[in-house]
């Protein structure tokens, strides 16, 4: 399983890449499926409602961690699961290193707590290879206020998007193997170009 990550969550061209790896992929014979997080199947996108939309209530960091793996363990065993067992090739924009990054570093949760999460729901499901797409937060920030309506994690202040960043770039460096950082802060032609090693090596992978 690839998952895909943006560090921050938003201005990297998400959806384009998205169509760009899964394309590549299609055209060398891999049908990728292609899904996201939270979300994925219609009982996780209403959790995904829940968890984005702003609320008269301030949400609890354990509440939103909590549904976060609600999402994951419906996604999971309702979509992932049956997948992988038909030999598919995943792409998840977004999966658990994601709830390290944005509830560990960005809520400040122990990680040790959210690893007893990742063992409860996931079992030994973890993913083959993780991007993050990478871009520094200020153009982040700019590049999604001029793109849509921010939802509640992107109303979020710059020292919680700092941290977010930094959780995943540390990540990334203690596990080179499984990690790619692909520099999204250019435009969508050089991160497409920057792509083209890891779309080969995903190929290589479901080729063997």
């Amino acid at each position: 399983m690839l998952t895909k990550k943006r560090v921050p969550k938003f201005g990297a061209g998400k959806s384009t890449n998205l169509k760009v790896f899964a394309q590549a992929l299609a055209d060398a014979g891999c049908q990728a499926l292609l899904t996201r997080e939270p979300g994925g199947t219609p009982v996780a996108e209403r959790i995904r409602e829940v968890l984005l939309s702003q609320h008269d209530e301030l949400m609890d960091a354990d509440a939103e961690l909590l549904l976060m793996f609600a999402a994951r363990a419906q996604h999971l065993n309702t979509l992932i699961k049956p997948a992988l067992a038909q030999g598919r090739v995943v792409i998840s924009d977004r999966f658990t290193d994601a709830t390290y990054a944005y509830q560990g570093g960005g809520r400040g949760i122990d990680p040790l707590r959210i690893a007893a999460l990742e063992n409860w729901v996931q079992g030994p499901v973890r993913p083959d290879l993780v991007v993050v797409f990478d871009v520094p937060v200020e153009l982040g920030m700019a590049r999604a206020r001029a793109r849509s309506q921010l939802d509640r994690f992107e109303q979020e202040q710059t020292t919680f998007f700092e941290a977010v960043r930094a959780t995943y770039l540390q990540r990334a460096s203690e596990n080179p193997q499984r990690y790619r950082v692909i520099d999204a802060s250019g435009s969508l032609e050089q991160v497409r170009l920057a792509m083209q090693p890891v779309i080969e090596d995903v190929l290589e992978r479901w080729r063997a």
